[in-house]
């Protein structure tokens, strides 16, 4: 059972990288903090007596629900608060009021976006999602820890029981992989 000086030493320890996961997850710094600090005190109250072994994982987990419950409560808020804020005028005054004309959506959200610039991104993304699945294994997981689960080298070489220096080595051959499979179907980054 993990006492309250392990606990605290665990949630010190992944503060900032998983900081950065939700920041990467929702793209907004005071959401991220929040989903972070939800995730930290849940794991606290809820599994706070489980061995510290078992901590990395249910605090992962727990951040990834509370990621995915943020979404979900954007979701709502977002089809609602837009509904209302485009309308405009008093519909008193008008007869023939039709919200679909009076809708308009907010500079910068996905309702915004024209169709075009929508399906050229979900492609690019696709593209990418692609070309780094066709990296080797080892290239893709020393990729995946460092640069998405934001790990150090030290982490990432203990995590693929490897040396520092063949994570250094397999992410270096992955980046250059992607950038030049990427430039080849003339996408830059």
């Amino acid at each position: 059972m993990a006492s309250e000086k392990e606990l605290s030493d665990f949630l010190e320890n992944v503060e900032r990288r998983a900081f950065k996961q939700a920041v990467y997850a929702v793209r907004k710094d005071e959401a991220a903090l929040d989903i972070v600090q939800d995730a930290m005190i849940k794991l606290a109250q809820n599994y706070g007596d489980k061995p510290p072994a078992e901590l990395p994982l249910l605090f992962q987990r727990i951040l990834q629900n509370t990621i995915h419950d943020y979404f979900r409560r954007e979701k709502v808020r977002g089809s609602w608060l837009s509904l209302f804020s485009g309308m405009k005028g008093n519909t008193d005054e008008q007869e023939d009021f039709d919200l679909l004309e009076t809708y308009e959506a907010e500079e910068g959200t996905q309702a915004a976006e024209s169709s075009e610039d929508k399906v050229g991104r979900e492609q690019v993304l696709a593209i990418i999602d692609g070309e780094v699945q066709k990296l080797p294994a080892r290239q893709r997981e020393a990729f995946l820890l460092r640069y998405w689960q934001d790990m150090d080298v030290a982490e990432t070489a203990a995590a693929m029981g490897c040396s520092e220096g063949s994570v250094k080595t397999h992410c270096s051959r992955a980046t250059h992989a992607l950038a030049q499979a990427l430039r080849a179907k003339g996408i830059s980054l």
